[in-house]
Parts: C-alpha cells; structure tokens; sequence
C-alpha cells in the first residue's frame, strides 16, 4: 500500500512540473488596440482574461494596450454592444495590434398604444358622439385693425422688450466709451438735410 502511494505521488508530481513546464512556455505578448463602432471610437470599453483575472479598459480615444500570453481568450463588452470574444494566436510577435468593431445590441421591443378608452369602438363612439360648437366665442369687433393699432400703441413693454431696449443702450453706451456723443441738433449737415427734405416736400 505505502509502495501504491508512493507511485501515486510520484506521478502526480510528475504532471504537475509538466503541466507548469508548458505554462512557462507560452510566451508574454503585448497586446494593443482600437476599439470602435461602424462610426466612432470607443472610450470604456473592458479588455480583460476572464480565466487569469485581468484586464483593462479602453482610453477616451478608444486605445487599450495589456499584457497577455498565447492562446489567452480575451473578451471585450460594452453596455449597448454585443460582447466580443478574441484568442490571441500562437506564434505570434511580441508587440501584437488589433481593430476590434463592436455591433450594437438592439432589441425591438412591440408597438403599445396608450389610450384612454378600452377599444376602438368604443372610442369611436365617443368622437361620434362629440357636440363641438363651430362658434369660437370672439367677438369680430375685437379684430378691427384700427383697434388694433390702437393697442399695439398703447401696450407698454414686456420683459422681453425692456431687456431688449437695455442692451441695445448698453451697446450703445459701449460704442460711445471712448468718443464723445454728439448732439445732432447741432449738426450743421443735418439741417441743410432737413431744408433740403422740406423744400422737395414743398414741390
């Protein structure tokens, strides 16, 4: 029995130095990339091992660059997208770059329609049954354009004309900074205009 155990032992040391002789030598590999959709790239999307526990994420210009060794399956997932999966081959360089697109994941979802009548029936016996009066309630001589004007006039200015009127005098005043303003009843230009309006006025 102590020979039988012995044996066991012996063989199962011997797989384990040949099981750890083989992982030391697959080679470490330098693997980089760019991630992106049919149209932009890509920041935060997860590169990682699923079996080692490692891994990384993409950069805002959807740049990811990690250590791994051959024949590691990567996965790389994304909220929206369709998860990818990518095993890096054997014999290949050291520093190792790929483009990897991403689809998205749509799901159609069934048309509802929200309503507030049970069925279409009965919610076309509900138009059917719709008196609408055809008279408005305005009175027509509320809309005479001499009132009107009158009104238009007459109505001081809201919040949005006040304002209005106050940064048109702010880019007055800020044109006016540096130059005196000028009074144009004191312009001798001005009253040969107004003469000169006047007399063709008078013809």
């Amino acid at each position: 029995m102590r020979l039988i155990g012995f044996v066991l032992c012996v063989f199962v040391a011997f797989l384990g130095s040949v099981s750890m002789s083989q992982a030391q030598t697959r080679r470490i590999i330098q693997l980089s990339g760019f991630v992106s959709d049919s149209v932009n790239v890509l920041p935060g999307v997860h590169v990682y091992v699923p079996k080692a526990g490692r891994g990384t994420s993409t950069s805002p210009a959807g740049f990811f660059s990690m250590p791994v060794l051959e024949g590691d399956s990567i996965v790389i997932s994304s909220i929206g997208y369709n998860r990818q999966h990518y095993i890096v081959p054997k014999g290949a360089n050291d520093n190792l770059t790929i483009i990897v697109e991403m689809v998205s994941d749509v799901t159609y979802l069934r048309e509802v329609q929200i309503m507030p009548f049970p069925t279409e029936e009965v919610f076309k016996e509900a138009v059917l049954a719709l008196n609408i009066p055809f008279d408005n309630g305005i009175d027509q001589k509320n809309l005479n354009a001499e009132l009107m004007a009158l009104m238009l006039k007459t109505t001081p200015m809201d919040g949005a004309a006040n304002y209005r009127y106050y940064m048109d005098q702010w880019s007055t005043s800020a044109a006016d900074k540096f130059q005196p303003r000028t009074n144009p009843f004191l312009n001798p230009f001005n009253w040969a205009r107004f003469i000169r309006d006047l007399k063709q006025n008078k013809k």
